[in-house]
């Protein structure tokens, strides 16, 4: 009896393991597919500012713009149609706060009634104009004819320079210098921790002796559990000035202050993972080693970190992830300046950083909040990368143990 009310029971914690188990992966994979719709959708949709129109005249050859002509039309950094294949003349700009120039309050109304009337007699008879207003004035016989802005593509979005989403007439979606401003703090911090975290890892676990590591180690894995936002306020009150008066900066929020910020968060989870995978070296492995005739040194080099190279990648890995993804502490040191870096000692922004500081802010379902979520996908597929670059590295250390 008590046999079959083991497995029975037995039975039931595996069905109950293989529903939480299916269930999470399910969520997990709805959440990615959330993610990766909600971002493609950017790239269906006009970048024009919502419920607004570029209209140009009926004689104008041009039948469509890209985003950067555009934008470049109303910075007046394009000033003739002859450069986009129009005709030679210039390029007049037109807003519908413009039409007060043309028109009398008399012919555009007391309460505007004719405002559409007026934008299309101006739009109709000025051949070298081109016209940014909103969609309801353009009315059935409007005499001008509305142009197609042509839609992001995923080339233009991740190679584009300039990041300015509620720009008007038209957004400015280009991710370049958040997607190197991440990986820029990301991979110095990782080059900061990594080194410090696996020598602190060491000592630890073969140099120090007991009463010192149950000193250390309660203190190291307490600073994975204080909040970002207490890092990102020592490294503005502390690390910042200190960067700002050592390089002679005007200021000292820079890449460099991120990259020591998230390296100091990061050194909890590689020492951890990376101290306990080192400790799990058979203590037989390490006595034939100094049995041989080798240093400890040349044991700890040899013998214990081959032996526990997995768990110092994963560790390196939950390290990678945390300086990645982490957004208040970078918010606060790095800057939050949208621009293509050249060195540690300029501001940045992160892409994390970008979707925490801007989604509160951005209208659901529009394209600026779309635009986010693309950088969530961007962002995944980093980490994803990454993950797969090192889990790649690791089996093929393995291999070579075995051969």
């Amino acid at each position: 009896m008590r046999r079959r009310f083991a497995k029975f029971f037995e039975k039931l914690i595996e069905a109950a393991l293989l529903v939480s188990g299916t269930f999470t992966s399910v969520i997990v994979l709805l959440i990615i597919l959330f993610l990766f719709n909600e971002g493609a959708g950017l790239f269906r949709e006009s970048p024009v500012e919502k419920g607004s129109v570029v209209a140009l005249n009926r004689a104008n050859p041009i039948n469509a713009l890209s985003p950067e002509e555009l934008k470049n039309i109303f910075d007046q950094k394009i000033v003739f149609w002859k450069s986009l294949g129009g005709t030679s003349d210039s390029i007049k700009l037109f807003r519908v706060d413009d039409v007060a120039k043309y028109y009398t309050e008399g012919q555009i109304g007391s309460n505007f009634e004719h405002l559409d009337s007026c934008i299309s007699d101006y739009v109709g008879k000025t051949p070298n104009v081109v016209a940014f207003f909103p969609k309801e004035y353009a009315k059935a016989g409007f005499k001008g004819k509305l142009v197609t802005i042509k839609t992001i593509t995923i080339g233009s979005f991740v190679s584009g320079k300039e990041w300015f989403p509620t720009a008007q007439p038209v957004a400015q979606m280009g991710v370049l210098s958040l997607i190197l401003g991440t990986l820029w703090v990301s991979l110095a911090a990782i080059i900061f921790a990594l080194p410090l975290g696996l020598a602190t890892a060491i000592y630890l676990a073969e140099i120090a002796d007991s009463r010192v590591r149950n000193i250390l180690k309660p203190l190291i894995e307490l600073l994975a559990g204080i909040p970002s936002v207490v890092y990102g306020f020592f490294g503005l009150i502390v690390i910042v000035p200190l960067i700002k008066n050592v390089f002679g900066l005007d200021v000292g929020e820079t890449a460099l202050a991120g990259s020591i910020i998230l390296g100091i968060m990061a050194l909890p989870t590689i020492i951890t993972i990376s101290e306990d995978a080192l400790r799990n070296t058979p203590r037989a492995m390490k006595e034939a080693s100094l049995a041989l005739g080798a240093t400890k040194w040349q044991t700890i080099y040899k013998v214990s970190i081959p032996y526990s190279a997995s768990g110092i990648t994963a560790g390196a890995i939950l390290g990678i992830g945390r300086a990645i993804g982490e957004t208040m502490a970078v918010l606060m040191v790095t800057g939050n300046s949208a621009i293509i870096p050249h060195s540690l000692l300029q501001p940045v922004r992160t892409i994390p950083a970008t979707i925490a500081a801007e989604l509160g802010e951005a209208a659901q379902g529009g394209l600026h909040y779309k635009a986010l979520f693309a950088l969530g996908c961007i962002l995944f597929v980093i980490t994803f990368f990454i993950n797969l670059s090192v889990e790649f590295i690791s089996s093929k250390r393995k291999g070579e143990k075995h051969i």
